[in-house]
Protein backbone atom coordinates (compact mmCIF):
# COMPACT_ATOMS: atom_id res chain seq x y z
CA UNK A 1 0.00 0.00 0.00
CA UNK A 2 0.96 3.60 -0.50
CA UNK A 3 1.04 6.10 2.34
CA UNK A 4 -2.31 7.18 3.88
CA UNK A 5 -1.91 10.57 2.18
CA UNK A 6 -2.47 8.79 -1.14
CA UNK A 7 -5.41 6.60 -0.15
CA UNK A 8 -9.11 7.10 -0.67
CA UNK A 9 -12.03 4.92 0.44
CA UNK A 10 -15.37 5.26 -1.34
CA UNK A 11 -18.42 4.08 0.61
CA UNK A 12 -21.31 3.69 -1.80
CA UNK A 13 -24.86 2.64 -0.89
CA UNK A 14 -25.50 0.62 -4.07
CA UNK A 15 -23.48 -0.58 -7.03
CA UNK A 16 -23.38 2.33 -9.55
CA UNK A 17 -23.96 5.22 -7.07
CA UNK A 18 -20.31 6.18 -6.92
CA UNK A 19 -20.02 6.05 -10.71
CA UNK A 20 -22.87 8.53 -11.07
CA UNK A 21 -21.65 10.74 -8.23
CA UNK A 22 -17.87 10.65 -8.34
CA UNK A 23 -16.35 8.45 -11.08
CA UNK A 24 -14.65 11.34 -12.87
CA UNK A 25 -12.94 12.38 -9.65
CA UNK A 26 -12.02 8.81 -8.79
CA UNK A 27 -10.45 8.26 -12.22
CA UNK A 28 -8.54 11.52 -11.89
CA UNK A 29 -7.20 10.64 -8.46
CA UNK A 30 -6.12 7.19 -9.67
CA UNK A 31 -4.30 8.83 -12.60
CA UNK A 32 -2.56 11.10 -10.10
CA UNK A 33 -1.24 8.08 -8.21
CA UNK A 34 -3.75 7.65 -5.41
CA UNK A 35 -4.96 4.24 -4.31
CA UNK A 36 -8.75 4.05 -4.27
CA UNK A 37 -10.74 1.37 -2.47
CA UNK A 38 -14.47 0.70 -2.85
CA UNK A 39 -16.86 -0.46 -0.12
CA UNK A 40 -20.29 -1.36 -1.56
CA UNK A 41 -22.83 -1.36 1.26
CA UNK A 42 -25.83 -3.11 -0.35
CA UNK A 43 -26.14 -5.75 -3.04
CA UNK A 44 -28.61 -3.72 -5.13
CA UNK A 45 -31.00 -6.66 -5.28
CA UNK A 46 -34.18 -4.59 -5.70
CA UNK A 47 -33.17 -2.48 -8.70
CA UNK A 48 -35.02 -4.18 -11.54
CA UNK A 49 -38.44 -3.91 -13.21
CA UNK A 50 -37.86 -7.16 -15.13
CA UNK A 51 -40.69 -9.56 -14.13
CA UNK A 52 -38.36 -12.52 -14.70
CA UNK A 53 -35.59 -11.20 -12.45
CA UNK A 54 -34.97 -12.52 -8.94
CA UNK A 55 -33.20 -10.76 -6.10
CA UNK A 56 -30.55 -13.48 -5.90
CA UNK A 57 -29.74 -13.29 -9.60
CA UNK A 58 -29.76 -9.51 -9.64
CA UNK A 59 -27.36 -9.29 -6.69
CA UNK A 60 -24.86 -11.50 -8.52
CA UNK A 61 -25.23 -9.49 -11.74
CA UNK A 62 -24.74 -6.17 -10.01
CA UNK A 63 -21.69 -7.36 -8.12
CA UNK A 64 -20.04 -8.37 -11.38
CA UNK A 65 -21.03 -5.06 -12.99
CA UNK A 66 -19.44 -3.17 -10.12
CA UNK A 67 -16.24 -5.15 -10.43
CA UNK A 68 -16.10 -4.24 -14.11
CA UNK A 69 -16.76 -0.55 -13.43
CA UNK A 70 -14.13 -0.47 -10.69
CA UNK A 71 -11.61 -2.01 -13.06
CA UNK A 72 -12.34 0.67 -15.66
CA UNK A 73 -11.64 3.36 -13.05
CA UNK A 74 -8.51 1.68 -11.70
CA UNK A 75 -9.91 0.98 -8.23
CA UNK A 76 -7.46 -1.18 -6.27
CA UNK A 77 -9.91 -3.30 -4.28
CA UNK A 78 -13.68 -3.71 -3.94
CA UNK A 79 -15.32 -4.84 -0.69
CA UNK A 80 -18.95 -6.00 -0.77
CA UNK A 81 -20.85 -5.78 2.52
CA UNK A 82 -23.92 -7.33 0.82
CA UNK A 83 -26.71 -5.81 2.90
CA UNK A 84 -30.08 -6.07 1.10
CA UNK A 85 -31.08 -3.11 -1.06
CA UNK A 86 -33.34 -0.86 1.01
CA UNK A 87 -32.33 -2.63 4.20
CA UNK A 88 -29.65 -0.39 5.67
CA UNK A 89 -30.12 0.74 9.25
CA UNK A 90 -28.02 2.92 11.51
CA UNK A 91 -26.88 0.12 13.78
CA UNK A 92 -23.84 -0.63 15.93
CA UNK A 93 -23.05 -3.58 13.68
CA UNK A 94 -23.18 -1.65 10.37
CA UNK A 95 -21.17 1.22 11.84
CA UNK A 96 -18.59 -1.26 13.11
CA UNK A 97 -18.11 -2.70 9.63
CA UNK A 98 -17.52 0.79 8.25
CA UNK A 99 -15.08 1.58 11.07
CA UNK A 100 -13.26 -1.68 10.35
CA UNK A 101 -12.78 -0.69 6.69
CA UNK A 102 -11.45 2.72 7.69
CA UNK A 103 -9.00 1.18 10.14
CA UNK A 104 -7.92 -1.44 7.61
CA UNK A 105 -7.39 0.85 4.60
CA UNK A 106 -6.35 3.95 6.61
CA UNK A 107 -7.36 6.60 4.06
CA UNK A 108 -6.69 10.29 4.11
CA UNK A 109 -9.95 10.93 2.22
CA UNK A 110 -13.37 9.28 2.32
CA UNK A 111 -16.08 9.72 -0.33
CA UNK A 112 -19.75 8.94 0.26
CA UNK A 113 -23.32 10.07 -0.30
CA UNK A 114 -24.55 13.29 1.34
CA UNK A 115 -27.05 12.21 4.03
CA UNK A 116 -28.57 15.68 4.32
CA UNK A 117 -30.11 16.02 0.88
CA UNK A 118 -33.75 17.02 1.39
CA UNK A 119 -36.99 15.35 0.37
CA UNK A 120 -36.50 12.76 -2.40
CA UNK A 121 -33.37 10.72 -1.69
CA UNK A 122 -33.03 6.95 -1.39
CA UNK A 123 -33.06 5.99 2.26
CA UNK A 124 -29.95 3.85 1.81
CA UNK A 125 -28.14 7.00 0.64
CA UNK A 126 -29.12 8.88 3.79
CA UNK A 127 -28.25 6.01 6.11
CA UNK A 128 -24.91 5.31 4.43
CA UNK A 129 -23.81 8.94 4.57
CA UNK A 130 -24.81 9.36 8.19
CA UNK A 131 -23.17 6.12 9.34
CA UNK A 132 -19.96 6.86 7.42
CA UNK A 133 -19.69 10.34 8.94
CA UNK A 134 -20.18 8.89 12.42
CA UNK A 135 -17.67 6.13 11.70
CA UNK A 136 -15.07 8.68 10.55
CA UNK A 137 -15.60 10.84 13.63
CA UNK A 138 -15.34 9.83 16.36
CA UNK A 139 -15.52 6.02 16.17
CA UNK A 140 -12.56 5.18 13.89
CA UNK A 141 -10.43 7.66 15.83
CA UNK A 142 -11.17 6.37 19.31
CA UNK A 143 -9.23 3.33 20.45
CA UNK A 144 -11.87 2.18 22.90
CA UNK A 145 -14.59 2.15 20.24
CA UNK A 146 -14.90 -1.36 18.81
CA UNK A 147 -11.98 -2.68 20.91
CA UNK A 148 -12.19 -6.03 19.11
CA UNK A 149 -10.50 -4.34 16.17
CA UNK A 150 -7.40 -3.60 18.22
CA UNK A 151 -7.32 -7.20 19.34
CA UNK A 152 -7.13 -8.12 15.65
CA UNK A 153 -4.26 -5.71 15.04
CA UNK A 154 -6.29 -2.81 13.60
CA UNK A 155 -5.30 0.53 15.06
CA UNK A 156 -7.43 3.70 15.34
CA UNK A 157 -7.25 5.99 12.34
CA UNK A 158 -7.95 9.67 11.70
CA UNK A 159 -9.49 10.51 8.32
CA UNK A 160 -8.64 14.05 7.26
CA UNK A 161 -11.41 14.87 4.77
CA UNK A 162 -14.80 13.60 3.63
CA UNK A 163 -16.25 14.44 0.21
CA UNK A 164 -20.04 14.12 -0.08
CA UNK A 165 -21.60 13.68 -3.52
CA UNK A 166 -25.24 14.50 -4.25
CA UNK A 167 -25.06 17.54 -2.00
CA UNK A 168 -27.46 20.47 -2.27
CA UNK A 169 -24.68 22.58 -0.75
CA UNK A 170 -21.58 21.86 -2.84
CA UNK A 171 -18.45 23.84 -2.04
CA UNK A 172 -15.77 21.81 -3.81
CA UNK A 173 -15.55 21.30 -7.59
CA UNK A 174 -13.13 18.92 -9.30
CA UNK A 175 -12.19 19.18 -12.96
CA UNK A 176 -13.07 15.94 -14.76
CA UNK A 177 -12.45 17.17 -18.31
CA UNK A 178 -9.73 14.53 -18.83
CA UNK A 179 -11.65 11.68 -17.14
CA UNK A 180 -15.23 12.27 -18.26
CA UNK A 181 -15.02 9.55 -20.92
CA UNK A 182 -13.75 7.12 -18.28
CA UNK A 183 -16.73 7.99 -16.07
CA UNK A 184 -19.12 7.19 -18.92
CA UNK A 185 -17.32 3.92 -19.68
CA UNK A 186 -17.62 2.90 -16.02
CA UNK A 187 -21.31 3.78 -15.95
CA UNK A 188 -21.96 1.68 -19.03
CA UNK A 189 -20.73 -1.37 -17.13
CA UNK A 190 -23.97 -1.22 -15.13
CA UNK A 191 -26.02 -2.80 -17.89
CA UNK A 192 -28.77 -4.05 -15.58
CA UNK A 193 -29.48 -0.46 -14.52
CA UNK A 194 -28.91 1.50 -17.71
CA UNK A 195 -31.36 0.65 -20.46
CA UNK A 196 -30.33 0.86 -24.09
CA UNK A 197 -32.56 3.88 -24.52
CA UNK A 198 -31.04 5.64 -21.51
CA UNK A 199 -27.54 4.69 -22.57
CA UNK A 200 -28.06 6.51 -25.87
CA UNK A 201 -28.78 9.80 -24.10
CA UNK A 202 -26.78 9.30 -20.89
CA UNK A 203 -23.51 10.75 -22.14
CA UNK A 204 -25.18 13.93 -23.35
CA UNK A 205 -27.13 14.38 -20.12
CA UNK A 206 -24.10 13.72 -17.95
CA UNK A 207 -21.97 16.06 -20.03
CA UNK A 208 -24.55 18.83 -19.72
CA UNK A 209 -24.63 18.34 -15.97
CA UNK A 210 -20.84 18.35 -15.68
CA UNK A 211 -20.64 21.45 -17.88
CA UNK A 212 -23.17 23.27 -15.69
CA UNK A 213 -21.16 22.42 -12.58
CA UNK A 214 -17.98 23.42 -14.36
CA UNK A 215 -19.43 26.77 -15.35
CA UNK A 216 -19.94 27.59 -11.66
CA UNK A 217 -16.27 26.90 -10.96
CA UNK A 218 -14.48 27.96 -14.15
CA UNK A 219 -13.87 24.41 -15.40
CA UNK A 220 -14.98 22.77 -18.65
CA UNK A 221 -16.49 19.74 -16.87
CA UNK A 222 -16.73 19.16 -13.12
CA UNK A 223 -18.10 17.05 -10.32
CA UNK A 224 -19.31 18.75 -7.16
CA UNK A 225 -19.03 17.80 -3.51
CA UNK A 226 -19.56 19.18 -0.06
CA UNK A 227 -16.21 18.77 1.66
CA UNK A 228 -15.88 18.20 5.40
CA UNK A 229 -12.49 18.74 7.03
CA UNK A 230 -12.20 16.80 10.27
CA UNK A 231 -11.15 19.10 13.16
CA UNK A 232 -8.53 17.13 15.10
Amino acid sequence: MTSPESRVVVFTPHPDDSEFGAAGTIARWVAEGREVFYVICTNGDKGSADPEMTSERLAAIREQEEREAAAVLGVKEVVFLRYPDGGLEDTLEFRGRIVRCIREFRPEVVLTSDPYRRYIWHRDHRVTGRVVLDAVFPYARDRLSYPEHEAEGLKPHKVKEVYLWGSEDPDTFIDISQTFDTKIAALRCHRSQISEQFSQTMEQRMRERAAALGKESGMPLAEAFHKVVIPY
